[in-house]
């Protein structure tokens, strides 16, 4: 029998970093949320490399006394929690006591401390092995420099991204740091460059220092307070939209989340504004009760877990809509120094309630409240109380125990029911090539059970002789595909024309076969194809513009465009750097010198992830399938014989095509099918 054996430190440190420390910029938010948890009011992030050779976090915080620096390195050490109990009222960013440890453990980690009244020490630490405490010369506060990041996982190294693409990674997080902590003044260096720095003069400031003062034009600017929850930031107008959600940043008590109940409550809210491809721009601060809220999800604690989903939901939602939608209570909403309406809408005067509405969290007679919570603004109740407040004041809002489920605005249970359905799914009909190279496994059924003597009795198939090709699907993948193009591709001369329905439809005989083409769907995709094919082949000749088009973006955006500056200038398009977060375009190709060159630049971002090739003939697609539909000749136009016969022509026995917008351009039915219709065939 296997023996069960204990790991040493330096293993289980290095298993817990491939949770907490995937790639540079969990580094930088483990080491700046810490800073944070001090009480730092100024924060330094140094970065080189993409972070894979130095990152270094300097702050101004309580520091680390000498009889404690060493723990610090050890696995769930911390400062933030003492009980399990803590676990119910988390306020601080980080309380698992796993990131140093798991740092230190793949990387060169020195940490360098002195607290108000003492002396400053420093202590290194190489890959899991701690050396010995030093005295050094510094400030009040902390400096954390982690060096050779991964150098001792050589495997994870490899997978790591680009430099430019890793630090784009940490310039993202940074910048929701500074929106995140607006009293906190942050200066962040990429190799040795000031690139970020804000003053901690609040929100304004902050969100002018990330996105510039000419966004908070195109925001409404909120605060409000509903079901005892608070929902304060700024919001994109009706008009405001971005071509991607890099421009999307929610907070959750102080704390920046990644949540599919928060995201869709936004979504919703802007459903009857955004358009295709649009994507709505807010940051938002959510502040509620710690008890309803868990943050112990998941070791990178990005995700949260709600105690009702339909509480935050439907206040999320109701007072974005409200707003964006020109309600009367939106008034309540928007913050003074903020238009009372959309200007778009006009409102009804407002409605004063004839008595005051009742929050969730609030004390109440029958349910003397038991914990206050202060930190936040507001008195907090427990879950039932809230839950039960909430169903009384809002009549129309049952319980969703009660509510059917196809009214519930999102699935409490989500993630239960989506183990639910993998569990239930069907097993693989066919896996005959696994169990050749895996003889003893067993693949009829989708769960394992214990002591199950039908398991006992399949027949064990033979061992492979050779190794198993492990691109041969791939290989019948592409056969099947070459496959279907031959079947689809038939010999133009053994068909027979033999008439046309509602001058849209042409009728050939083959066989035992009939063809239907639609005549316009036909036109429309070779047309399509010879512009396609033109715009691939042209002769590139560029215009030069009289003022440069300048365009700011992100820096997800800007490392996307840096990376794909030759494709770009491949099209036609004379475009250079302008700074860290901005393009200017001098020149555009002559054959598009009438493009709208932002709704350009949105298409090209609207996949930043890398996915989608960058050739002008995709990104023009729909404008060139617009033009092959103009042109195509039109479904009950009345074609002449040599016309059809061009056609038929040109369509070279490809009878598979589909038009650029995906409708089927033959459809072939077999004379079978007719006499069965007729029930000459039973």
């Amino acid at each position: 029998m296997a023996k069960i054996n204990i790991l040493p430190a330096q293993v289980y440190n290095r298993i817990a970093a491939g949770e907490v420390v995937d790639r540079p910029y969990s580094v930088v938010k483990e080491l700046v949320e810490n800073a944070i948890d001090a009480g730092a009011s100024e924060v330094e992030i140094y970065i080189e490399q993409g972070g894979k050779q130095l990152i270094r976090v300097v702050d101004n915080g309580g520091g680390i006394e000498r009889d404690d620096l060493h723990s610090a390195f050890l696995p769930h050490a911390t400062s933030k929690i003492k009980k399990a109990e803590d676990l119910e009222n988390i306020l601080t960013l980080g309380f698992r006591g796993e990131a140093v440890a798991s740092i230190a453990s793949v990387s060169k980690m020195t940490i360098t401390s002195k607290t108000k009244d003492g002396k400053c020490y420093a202590l290194t630490s190489e890959f899991g092995k701690i050396g010995n405490i030093t005295e050094a010369a510094g400030q009040d506060g902390t400096d954390v420099k982690v060096e050779m990041l991964f150098g001792s996982t050589p495997v994870r190294l490899k997978f790591l991204k680009t430099d430019k693409a890793e630090e784009t990674e940490i310039t993202n997080f940074v910048s929701r740091f500074i929106l995140c902590r607006p009293e906190i003044a942050f200066t962040y260096y990429v190799n040795g460059k000031k690139v970020l720095q804000s003053f901690g003069g609040g929100e304004d400031e902050a969100f002018a220092s990330v996105y510039g003062t000419s966004t908070l034009q195109n925001c409404y600017k909120i605060d409000a307070q509903k079901n005892g929850i608070r929902i304060r930031g700024y919001i994109g107008n009706q008009n405001y939209f971005k071509p991607n959600k890099t421009y999307q940043s929610m907070f959750l008590n102080g704390r920046y989340v990644l949540n599919i109940t928060l995201s869709t409550a936004l979504h919703n809210a802007y459903k009857n504004y955004v358009m295709k491809r649009q994507y709505p721009f807010y940051v938002l601060y959510v502040t509620m009760p710690t008890e309803v809220v868990d943050v112990n999800v998941h070791p990178n604690k990005s995700d949260v877990r709600f105690a009702d989903n339909n509480i935050v939901f439907a206040s999320v939602y109701s007072v974005i809509s409200s707003i964006l939608d020109g309600k009367s209570s939106a008034m309540e909403y928007l913050t003074e120094d903020q238009p009372a309406v959309p200007p778009t809408v006009e409102l009804p005067a407002p409605v004063t309630p004839t008595e005051p509405r009742k929050p969730i969290f609030e004390k109440t007679a029958s349910a003397p409240l038991q914990k206050t919570q202060e930190a936040f603004g507001f008195a907090s109740l427990s879950y039932e109380e809230a839950k039960n407040s909430l169903y009384e004041n809002n009549p129309s809002f049952r319980s969703p125990s009660k509510l059917p489920a196809e009214k519930l605005p999102f699935n409490v249970d989500q993630e239960r029911e989506s183990d639910k359905r993998v569990t239930e799914r069907k097993p693989t009909p066919k896996l005959s090539g696994l169990q050749k190279k895996y003889p003893d496994l067993y693949f009829e059924r989708n769960i394992l059970e214990v002591n199950d003597s039908g398991a006992a009795s399949v027949e064990k198939a033979p061992a492979p002789a050779e190794e198993t090709d492990i691109f041969a699907a791939n290989k019948r993948f592409l056969e099947e595909l070459d496959g279907k193009a031959k079947q689809n591709k038939i010999d133009i001369a053994s068909c027979v024309f033999v008439g046309k329905l509602f001058n849209t439809y042409l009728l050939y005989e083959r066989g035992d076969e009939i063809y239907m083409i639609d005549q316009h769907a036909a036109h429309e995709r070779l047309i399509f194809n010879r512009l396609k094919e033109n715009m691939i082949n042209r002769e590139v000749v560029k215009q030069p513009m009289l003022l440069p088009f300048r365009y700011e973006l992100n820096a997800f955006e800007s490392a996307f465009i840096s990376e794909n500056l030759e494709n770009i200038r491949a099209m036609g398009f004379d475009i250079e750097a302008d700074g860290e977060s901005a393009f200017e375009v001098f020149a555009v190709p002559l054959d598009l010198q009438f493009i709208d060159l932002s709704r350009f630049f949105n298409e090209l971002l609207a996949d930043i992830s890398g996915f989608r090739s960058i050739r002008l003939e995709e990104l023009l697609k729909d404008k060139l399938a617009m033009a092959a539909c103009k042109a195509a000749v039109k479904g009950g136009m009345d074609l002449t014989k040599d016309e059809i016969d061009s056609l038929f022509k040109l369509m070279d026995g490809d009878m598979g095509l589909k038009c650029p917008h995906g409708r089927p351009v033959v459809v072939k039915m077999a004379k079978t099918e007719i006499e069965k219709m007729f029930k000459r065939i039973v």
